[in-house]
């Protein structure tokens, strides 16, 4: 007898950081993604500080100071999240995480990431990994995952998903806003699977001078 059984969903690993806004709004899209598209995403922590830390002195002097006083926390606290609560909790805090930061404009600071727990039902006590954790090798590891799959030269989002051969595609990006929704998310996941499956494929860019806009979120 033929096994009737539907196929599970295409895994979506997505690797993030809740301090960048642009990948805040590509998690919005993978979002929209699984409701056209037969996909599941799997959210992975990165780190803006970890990347970063060994060339702070070549760091515009805002953005190392946004990473030396406002990266740790954040991922500390979520890392902790994870290891103590279990990697289902990340989609749900890194919504309330991105809405508090992002879409409210409240900031990273320890009251935002408190309320995020807050909001989804994670004890407050997580708050006490805020400063230093003994869960940085998980973080460090996790991280390591994410940038080896697409070198050190790019940031977050990164995404990995199975490719139309069975091998892996992974990729920084797409940075997009706002963050399309619909058919328009499911045209954009399409042609961004359809480019980067593609091997010889390096780059493809565009100059855009506005930020991110959060106002369809």
């Amino acid at each position: 007898m033929s096994d009737t059984s539907p196929a599970a969903p295409t895994p979506v690993d997505f690797w993030f950081d809740p301090l960048c806004p642009w990948a805040w709004m590509t998690s919005r899209w993978v979002l929209e993604v699984e409701k056209v598209r037969d996909v599941k995403v799997r959210w992975h922590l990165m780190s803006l500080a970890v990347l970063n830390e060994n060339k702070l002195d070549e760091l515009p002097e805002e953005y190392r100071e946004m990473l030396e006083t406002k990266a740790w926390g954040p991922v500390r606290v979520v890392i902790a999240a994870q290891q103590e609560h279990g990697a289902e909790v990340l989609g749900d805090l890194y919504t309330a995480l991105g809405t508090r930061i992002h879409n409210r404009g409240e900031g990273p600071g320890k009251e935002t990431v408190a309320a995020a727990l807050r909001d989804v039902g994670l004890p407050e006590s997580l708050m006490e990994h805020w400063d230093s954790t003994p869960h940085e090798a998980e973080l460090r590891a996790s991280h390591k995952e994410g940038i080896e799959k697409v070198g050190q030269d790019v940031g977050t989002p990164v995404i990995a998903v199975p490719g139309p051969d069975g091998k892996e595609i992974a990729f920084f990006g797409p940075v997009v806003t706002p963050a399309p929704k619909g058919e328009e998310a499911a045209r954009l996941w399409d042609g961004t699977l359809a480019v980067a499956s593609v091997p010889g494929f390096y780059e493809i860019k565009r100059t855009r001078t506005k930020g991110p806009d959060f106002s369809n979120l």
